[in-house]
C-alpha cells in the first residue's frame, strides 16, 4: 500500500500536528508528534523534500556486516517521488529533532530550485544517512530555527529569499558534515572500493557482458547495497573519480589488453566488453585515450 502526500497539510495529519503556518514550508518538533504511520507494508510517496534529525528515536538498521544506530544525531533525506518505507520506531521521552518539509513550489523560481540535484544525498539510501554529533546538531538546528521564525512571523516580500537562503545553507552545512564523515569512514570507505573493483574484475571475467551489457552505476551500486550517488561520492571523495569513471577506465584498461593480446577485431572486443554498438565502444575508447583502438593497436 503506497500512500501519496502532495501537501505538507497532508503531511501533518499524518503524524498528528497542527495544521502548519506556510503551506509551502514547515518544521514540526519530534515531541509533538502525537501519532505514528502503523503497518510494516505502508509506504509513502512524498511529493515533497524532507529533511528529519532524529536524536532519541529507537532505531537500528543492520547494513552487511556493519550495525547503524539511529537512536542518536542521525540526519536523513529525502526528495519528491521517492517512495519511504515505514518502520517501527519509538520516541522516547527526552527525543530530540525535527522534520523539515518544503514543496519544490517554494524554490521553483530561484537559484537553488535549479541547484538542489547537486546535493547528492537527497539520493542516499537510509543506511547511508548522516550522523552528527551534539555541536553539529547545533549548528543545524539553529538555521532551521531561522526558517521556522521567518515564516511565522508576518510575511513581507524578503520572507520567501530569507527562507530559501537559510535553506540552501543548511544544505551546504550538510555536505561539510557529510565529507567529515566520509573522511573519517576511510576504512570503510576502502573496504567499498576494493569490493567495487572486484565487482568489476569479477562482472568482466563472467558471461555478463554479453547477457546484460556494460554495467552502470546503479547495478553496480545494487550489487554493493549501496545507492549509485552514494557509492559514486565515496569514490570520488577517496579517488577524486566517479563511479562512472571508475568503469569506463576499467573498460579501457580491458580493451588494451585485448588489442594487444588477441586478434579479435575492434568489433568483436567491443561485443566481448558489452557493449551493443562497436562505434560507442570506439568512441569512449578515443575519449579515454585519445586515439582510437585500431592507431592503439598498430602504435603497440
Amino acid at each position: 500500500m503506497i500512500i501519496t502526500i502532495d501537501k505538507i497539510e497532508d503531511g501533518h495529519k499524518l503524524i498528528g500536528v497542527p495544521a502548519p503556518k506556510h503551506p509551502l514550508v514547515s518544521l514540526v518538533n519530534l515531541r509533538d508528534i502525537s501519532k505514528l504511520p502503523e503497518g510494516t507494508d505502508i509506504k509513502f510517496m512524498l511529493n515533497m523534500y524532507m529533511i528529519s534529525l532524529k536524536d532519541g528515536i529507537s532505531c537500528s538498521l543492520n547494513y552487511g556486516r556493519n550495525s547503524y544506530d539511529f537512536s542518536k544525531g542521525t540526519m536523513v533525506f529525502s526528495k519528491p517521488n521517492q517512495v519511504l518505507s515505514s518502520e517501527d520506531e519509538t520516541i522516547e521521552n527526552d527525543a530530540k529533532g525535527w522534520i523539515l518539509f518544503f514543496h519544490p513550489d517554494l524554490i521553483r523560481k530561484s537559484s537553488l530550485g535549479q541547484t538542489i540535484n547537486e546535493y547528492s544525498f537527497f539520493d542516499y539510501e537510509i543506511h547511508e544517512a548522516l550522523h552528527i554529533s551534539e555541536e553539529e546538531q547545533e549548528t543545524i538546528t539553529d538555521i532551521v530555527k531561522k526558517i521556522e521564525k521567518e515564516y511565522q512571523q508576518n510575511i513581507d516580500k524578503h520572507s520567501q529569499k530569507l527562507i530559501i537562503s537559510n535553506i540552501e545553507l543548511l544544505l551546504d552545512y550538510c555536505n561539510r558534515f557529510y565529507d567529515r564523515q566520509f573522511y573519517v569512514r576511510t576504512n570503510l570507505n576502502q573496504d567499498h572500493i576494493s569490493e567495487f573493483e572486484l565487482l568489476l574484475k569479477n562482472y568482466f571475467s563472467s558471461e555478463k557482458p554479453y547477457e546484460l551489457g556494460v554495467p552502470s552505476v546503479k547495478y553496480c551500486g545494487e550489487q554493493l547495497n549501496m545507492s549509485p550517488n552514494y557509492l559514486s561520492d565515496v569514490l570520488k571523495k577517496e579517488t577524486g573519480k566517479s563511479a562512472k569513471d571508475h568503469i569506463q577506465g576499467f573498460i579501457v584498461n580491458q580493451a588494451k589488453n585485448q588489442l594487444l593480446g588477441s586478434t579479435n577485431s575492434v568489433s568483436e572486443i567491443a561485443y566481448n566488453l558489452g557493449f551493443e554498438y562497436p562505434q560507442h565502444f570506439s568512441k569512449l575508447f578515443k575519449k579515454r585515450t585519445g586515439i582510437t583502438p585500431a592507431k592503439f593497436r598498430s602504435l603497440n
